[in-house]
């Protein structure tokens, strides 16, 4: 029965997968175009494990035969059959390539389809992606883009090519579903740490395969949210050379006021469609991100923004939104500015270019070379 090997292939062409692996297994991380029809479900593999464990893997095998019959069966080979139409050049996998991706194939092949399966499962394409990003954080220059709170460097990332992604450019923040400072939790949860690695390897191995001469990548501190960043990842950031991008306390208040405030209001509601029920998990996280720093900024100064906040939010109730700029204009300057002032005066000979958001993407896209300007 056919194997598929060539990993940069499935990779790069984001190969449909049919991950036969129980739930638990995938929920704790997966290919990103894998979806979960499982051999097994959780109890039916926690039983066999103890029956390999103990009576070995015949008494195991027969087990889950017993387990996984009749009507069971025939519904997850259907789910099968379903999927393996619908993506005829995709492929399926468990952990390592054996027992259970080989069973599903050959029930696959007896239903009249033969799906080619993963050499080596789940734990071989993982242990690609690794190696695969060891290569690039050896061989592969990284720049990193920083810059005050508030100044749209994940905007400069995605779009600063003429509205496209720069060459090059990976959103650490986007994989992480955070926007990285207190106030940058976003609908939606983030992904598992392990699923956050494996988007972080894929990302890097797309942009090598662009290919450009350097890897472009937001200043991040170890930790976006609670998904840490690979340590690799970490000290090619810590190294880089900087391009620092400029930007009016006006315009960055304005930028964080349409990031933190109208769009996770609008995440909130499409996704509760009680506009009522959304604006207070809304105004409830803002409250709970300002006390997250409430040490930081201080008992004096964290009263007083609270008390902006609270004016902005009776404000907002009445209709004008707006009045979130106080509070935001306050925090920046007098929390966020100095601390990033601070961290930037002790890296500033890493400093190899700064300007405005158009300056710095022009100023990328020409160190990229004029073959990615596309």
């Amino acid at each position: 029965m056919p194997y598929i090997d060539d990993f940069p292939a499935l990779f790069r062409n984001q190969m449909p997968l049919i991950d036969t692996r129980a739930p638990i297994e995938f929920n704790r991380g997966s290919m990103p175009t894998a979806i979960n029809l499982p051999l097994m479900n959780d109890a039916e593999r926690e039983s066999v494990g103890r029956c390999y464990k103990y009576d070995g893997p015949e008494a195991a095998i027969a087990l889950g035969h017993q387990l996984v019959t009749g009507s069971l069966r025939e519904a997850r080979i259907a789910a099968w059959v379903a999927f393996a139409k619908a993506h005829p050049q995709g492929a399926l996998f468990c952990f390592r390539g054996g027992m259970r991706s080989e069973l599903s194939q050959q029930w696959l092949k007896n239903a009249g389809i033969n799906y080619p399966r993963i050499r080596g499962g789940y734990k071989a394409l993982r242990r690609w992606l690794i190696d695969s990003s060891e290569t690039i954080y050896t061989k592969q220059p990284f720049i990193v883009v920083a810059g005050k709170t508030g100044c749209a460097k994940t905007r400069l990332i995605n779009h600063g090519n003429s509205g496209k992604r720069l060459p090059g450019g990976i959103d650490l923040e986007g994989l992480a579903n955070h926007r990285g400072s207190s106030f940058g939790r976003r609908d939606g949860g983030q992904p598992t740490q392990l699923n956050f690695e494996i988007a972080v390897d894929l990302a890097l191995f797309n942009a090598n395969e662009e290919p450009v001469p350097h890897i472009i990548a937001e200043d991040e501190s170890r930790l976006i949210g609670r998904c840490a960043l690979p340590q690799h990842l970490q000290d090619c950031l810590k190294t880089a050379p900087m391009v620092a991008v400029d930007a009016t306390l006006e315009a960055r208040v304005e930028h964080s006021f349409e990031n933190y405030i109208l769009a996770n209001l609008a995440d909130l509601e499409a996704r509760l469609g009680n506009t009522d029920e959304a604006f207070e998990h809304f105004s409830g996280d803002l409250y709970a991100a300002l006390d997250r720093i409430q040490k930081r900024l201080g008992g004096v100064r964290h009263k007083a923004i609270t008390r902006q906040l609270e004016d902005a939010i009776t404000a907002h109730q009445r209709g004008d939104t707006a009045a979130h700029q106080g509070w935001i204009a306050s925090l920046l300057r007098d929390y966020y500015d100095p601390m990033y002032n601070y961290q930037l005066e002790n890296r500033k000979e890493r400093i190899v270019f700064r300007g405005d958001e158009r300056e710095v993407a022009e100023f990328l896209i020409s160190k990229q070379g004029a073959a990615n300007r596309g």
